[in-house]
């Protein structure tokens, strides 16, 4: 292209990642430990054995003669074989939606998880990950410029992809700041602050909910989901429910209600009115297949051309086959009574017993740290603590030019080898001086107390700890 200047003006303007992870010279410490995004295998959690057990034939039927693989898995893989074109994994999907087996396998999950609430295969459409998802159905509604751009309602924080994926799109990023103090919780007068204060700058069209919340952790009561849908049908706003981290609720007396079964039970003047499109996704705690980058949504009250559009975005031949074979069997694992149903039951169990006690350790851990306050998550991998600076601090931040939650993190990661998210890639202001860690393996490997440095980030950082998975 011979110059940046000749690149998209769009894509210049998308949001860059704080790019912490790149060190340049030599440090007192041998490895980086990342906690920043939450990739389980990464961070040294095991994949599930049926999954992968299942996965293996299907990329290698020969295995399906191997009788010392469980029967249940061989079982599996040759029904999901069967429902692929030529039976095998190596075809395309037969539709721009993804596989009619896979459709029903889903359709059949939400109707078991939502208590009877009717699903229907023909509303579920596969995606190659979910922020692909997000992408092409922000892409769908995006229109114009100014007054009549196209604005989504977003909470503050906010998952530390989209504000990107609303860059990319061009789509308008309207902050609605969720309630820290209690324990980040969606506030209905700030949404309607937020939409009042959008109003006559550009169109809001749709409200984004985080749902178990990313990276808060916060789970929402059905009083609140109830007055969130009240909301949007009076506002004629599109519902956008991320509910990816639906199965890893570990806050005492909380529980994951989705979107769709409270608005189904609110009676037909919401159910039959309410445009509502719900995520899930493979990468999720428990699954934890990041890197296959499988990913549904379920299309509620849309008019069928503009789902046809949704799936007709990604091409003829999409979405991906493998990581739709992955949501089969998270969607419809082993029962009681199966080969692999015990062990796959002891490894569930072991990651969300991992996640729950990392959490708490982790959450007590950071609020005995001077300057550091953190609410409890309910759900989720992520914590989200806050931190409050001394003006030094933010003085010298300023004067390297950065913001002072970034400075922060770099100041970390090159003194502690120790890779936390900043703030303000999920959305925070300036004023906010938080990060985001997962607690899949918190390593905190602090030596504040040897070092000057402890003066800069708050004279003080506390003890040594260590928070690490029981694994």
């Amino acid at each position: 292209m011979g110059s940046v200047l000749k690149v998209n003006p769009r894509v210049r303007g998308i949001r860059a990642p704080t790019g912490l992870q790149s060190l340049g010279v030599d440090k007192p410490f041998k490895t980086v430990t990342d906690v920043s995004s939450g990739d389980p295998h990464r961070a040294g959690i095991a994949p599930i054995s049926f999954v992968r057990q299942v996965l293996a034939v299907c990329l290698y039927p020969e295995l399906l003669k191997n009788n010392s693989l469980p029967l249940d898995v061989r079982q599996r893989a040759q029904r999901l074989l069967g429902a692929c074109a030529g039976g095998s994994v190596g075809s395309y999907s037969v539709s721009c939606y993804g596989l009619p087996h896979v459709q029903k396998s889903v359709a059949e999950f939400i109707t078991r998880r939502d208590d009877g609430v009717s699903s229907h295969p023909e509303d579920i459409i596969f995606f190659n990950g979910s922020q692909k998802a997000v992408s092409l159905i922000l892409y769908l509604m995006a229109c114009r410029e100014g007054e009549t751009q196209t604005g989504v309602l977003t909470p503050i924080p906010c998952p530390h992809n989209l504000p990107s994926l609303m860059d990319e799109v061009g789509v308008k990023l309207l902050p609605y700041q969720l309630t820290e103090e209690r324990g980040w919780a969606v506030d209905l007068h700030e949404l309607q602050r937020a939409l009042n204060a959008a109003r006559g700058h550009c169109n809001p069209r749709a409200i984004y909910i985080s749902n178990p919340g990313n990276p808060t952790g916060h789970v929402q009561d059905r009083e609140t989901i109830e007055k969130v849908i009240e909301f949007a049908a009076a506002e004629g706003l599109i519902l956008l429910a991320e509910e990816v981290y639906q199965d890893s609720v570990y806050g005492q007396d909380k529980e994951f209600v989705s979107y769709k079964k409270v608005l189904f039970e609110m009676g037909q003047k919401f159910s039959e009115t309410v445009e509502l499109i719900s995520f899930h996704s493979i990468s999720t705690a428990c699954m934890g297949e990041c890197g296959l980058r499988g990913a549904y949504v379920e299309v509620i009250n849309m008019d069928p051309a503009v789902k046809l559009h949704i799936g007709n975005m990604q091409g003829p031949f999409s979405p991906p086959v493998l990581p739709q074979l992955a949501l089969d069997i998270m969607v419809n694992p082993p029962t009681p009574g199966d080969p692999s149903y015990k062990t796959y039951a002891q490894e569930i169990l072991k990651i969300q017993t991992v996640l729950s006690q990392n959490a708490q350790r982790a959450c007590e851990f950071l609020n005995g740290l001077p300057g550091v306050s953190c609410q409890p998550a309910m759900a989720g991998v992520f914590l989200y603590p806050r931190v409050h600076f001394p003006p030094r601090m933010t003085e010298e931040a300023e004067m390297s030019g950065v913001a002072a939650d970034v400075f922060y993190c770099q100041t970390f990661l090159e003194e502690e080898g120790v890779c936390l998210g900043a703030g303000c890639e999920n959305g925070q202001d300036g004023q906010s001086y938080l990060f985001r860690a997962h607690v899949w393996k918190l390593e905190t490997r602090t030596r504040f107390e040897k070092k000057e440095h402890k003066k800069k980030i708050h004279g003080h950082f506390g003890h040594r700890g260590h928070l690490v998975n029981t694994f």
